[in-house]
């Protein structure tokens, strides 16, 4: 089979670009889980023979693969002690500009993510990033895509601060032999990070300035409540107008449904039955008034008074994510409350109230949803997670003596394993037995961590860095690259860059590390140059996807909360791309200056 030979590549390579370019347009445009993904690929290329059994599963030994299912359980620690709470609580202060409120915001959420998941760092300061901006008279949107961007700037200046350095370091250490340093890309990413924050300053004009969906939520906004018309009700038999139910202070009518449940056309004279529905708009204090005065009653369990609510149930915000299966259904429709025992509050979009009852509304990508559910219901289960993300959790850790002692188990292991004490894999280890031995998590709370279907991927990302380097198809694509390039490093470098930087925002960041290393590895080698510099400017490439919201999860988590529209990260993230790209291969240049291989 290897002797058939097509455009240059033989069977088994055309085998491989057809098996990665299957599971790139699977994870693009269906809703398939990414590890069953991953898996089907590795089982094609281990049944057709490309990759033997030790390279189909070299990737669950892999050492950097390993190093993040233990990181998981590290920052479990952290989590449950409350230290990220802690450093939220003292360090955003209150600036009395954008500049600087942008400042304040980018660098510590950038050194979070320098050691902890970006995701969880971003998800913990939706909420806070809402509460600030309205203390500093800014809207959410100016300031949630700076959050999102941060959180992958800081990512890059360090190799456990995000998955691509961590899998393309483990590349390198198993071709070379030689140990990457935990801060190797500390210098490059700090400074992308600068130029990133001055870029987002400078073009803050870009950054659109939206009503935040959640402002539709609060007790000073507009809500859309369902109120029911009891069958005891006095005002039976009048029209909406006699009854003063048409005209109400701080709101409106805007739909009314009798016991057919078919909209009837709003007018004054429209009698008033028992058993109706009215769909009401307005200042939510008022509608309460207007409720209690004229003897209505919550509709179908809806709520519209934070008083009203059982001492077991409680708000939750949501927002529908892009590929749910909510999209273009309401609720009404389905039997989504039933099967999730959440019941449909309200609905905003882009942070407008919609003039419809909420059940009724057709559900966008983006839109926010307040649920009232139980305190117990897990939100987080799989079904749930592919349709909404929720933020607002009730789980507020304590700080106190723990908080302390696992800062500085994490401190320990960063320090120990960059001044090359103890190797990162063991510095992990550990770190994951301290958090365990001192009770910063229990036991439950650390397996509960390990995100197994993310370590899928990954260990699927290494198996196709493998079989894209074993079938020639990188030494293939380097030969094409240096045709076109010439041969000048710099150029050759920044070409591999920016075609991973495009990559990345389509497909995973960490997919598209294990892609394009053995690519550039060799293209670096066939220049005759040793390949350490072009993989320190791979890694800040790869994380640095600013131009679609699924570019990265992070982008995905504010979508919701800043009320963005798709085209809002392309205003201003394909420009932050080329200044990124042009940051990163300026400055990896001038602190890893390019060696000749010996």
């Amino acid at each position: 089979m290897e002797s058939i030979v097509f455009w240059g590549f033989n069977l088994y390579a055309w085998i491989t670009i057809a098996t990665v370019l299957s599971m790139f347009t699977v994870l693009l445009f269906t809703k398939l889980r990414a590890d069953l993904v991953f898996l089907g690929a590795i089982s094609i290329l281990f049944v057709t023979g490309v990759l033997d059994a030790k390279e189909a599963f070299s990737g669950f030994a892999s050492t950097s693969v390993v190093i993040i299912g233990v990181l998981f359980v590290v920052v479990a620690g952290l989590t449950h002690t409350g230290v990220l709470q802690w450093i939220v609580k003292h360090l955003l202060g209150q600036p009395n500009s954008y500049s600087k409120a942008v400042v304040r915001l980018m660098l510590p959420v950038a050194a979070l993510s320098s050691f902890l998941s970006n995701t969880t760092v971003v998800a913990l300061f939706v909420g806070i990033v809402k509460m600030w901006s309205k203390k500093l008279n800014i809207s959410p949107s100016k300031l949630l895509i700076p959050l999102s961007y941060a959180s992958g700037m800081g990512g890059v200046c360090t190799l456990i601060g995000t998955p691509p350095n961590l899998i393309i370091s483990g590349l390198y250490a198993d071709k070379t032999g030689i140990a990457m340093n935990v801060l190797s890309t500390t210098i490059p990413g700090l400074f992308c990070l600068f130029i990133g924050v001055l870029s987002i300053i400078a073009m803050r004009k870009l950054l659109p300035d939206r009503k935040a969906p959640e402002s539709a939520f609060e007790s000073t906004g507009e809500y859309t409540v369902e109120l029911q018309v009891p069958s005891d009700n006095p005002y039976i038999g009048q029209t909406l107008g006699e009854a003063g139910l048409f005209h109400i202070k701080g709101g409106s009518l805007i739909e009314i449904y009798h016991y057919d449940d078919v909209p009837t056309p709003i007018s004054e004279d429209e009698p008033i039955m028992g058993g109706d529905h009215l769909v009401y708009a307005g200042q939510i204090d008022e509608l309460l008034e207007m409720a209690k005065s004229h003897q209505l009653v919550s509709a179908d369990h809806h709520v519209f008074s934070m008083s009203e609510l059982d001492k077991s149930r409680q708000f939750r915000t949501a927002y529908v994510n892009f590929g749910s299966s909510l999209i273009g259904k309401t609720i009404g429709g389905s039997t989504f409350e039933k099967d999730t025992n959440l019941t449909l509050t309200a609905v905003a979009r882009r942070g407008e109230r919609i003039n419809k009852a909420p059940r009724e509304v057709e559900l966008q990508a983006g839109d926010t949803l307040l649920f009232l559910c139980p305190k117990n219901v897990n939100v987080n289960t799989a079904a749930l997670k592919d349709d909404l993300c929720f933020f607002d959790s009730a789980q507020v850790p304590n700080i106190g003596k723990k908080t302390l002692i696992s800062t500085t188990i994490m401190i320990l292991m960063v320090v120990l394993s960059a001044l090359n004490v103890i190797p990162l894999l063991q510095c992990a280890f550990l770190a994951a037995m301290a958090m365990l031995i001192f009770k910063c998590c229990n036991v439950d709370q650390a397996m509960k961590a390990i995100n197994w279907e993310i370590l899928m991927v990954f260990a699927g990302s290494v198996v196709l860095g493998v079989a894209i380097q074993k079938t020639g198809i990188a030494e293939r694509l380097a030969f094409g690259i240096l045709d076109v390039c010439g041969s000048n490093p710099i150029v050759v470098m920044a070409a591999i860059c920016f075609v991973g930087t495009f990559i990345t925002e389509f497909i995973s960041n960490t997919a598209a590390g294990a892609m394009f290393f053995p690519i550039m590895y060799q293209a670096a080698e066939k220049l005759g140059y040793e390949p350490y510099p072009f993989l320190i400017a791979l890694m800040v490439s790869v994380s640095s996807s600013f131009a679609t919201p699924i570019g990265s999860p992070t982008h995905m988590l504010v979508y919701g909360p800043g009320g963005y529209r798709f085209s809002d990260f392309m205003r201003i993230g394909l420009l932050m791309n080329l200044i990124i790209l042009a940051a990163n291969i300026l400055i990896v240049n001038i602190i890893y200056p390019l060696t000749p291989l010996h």
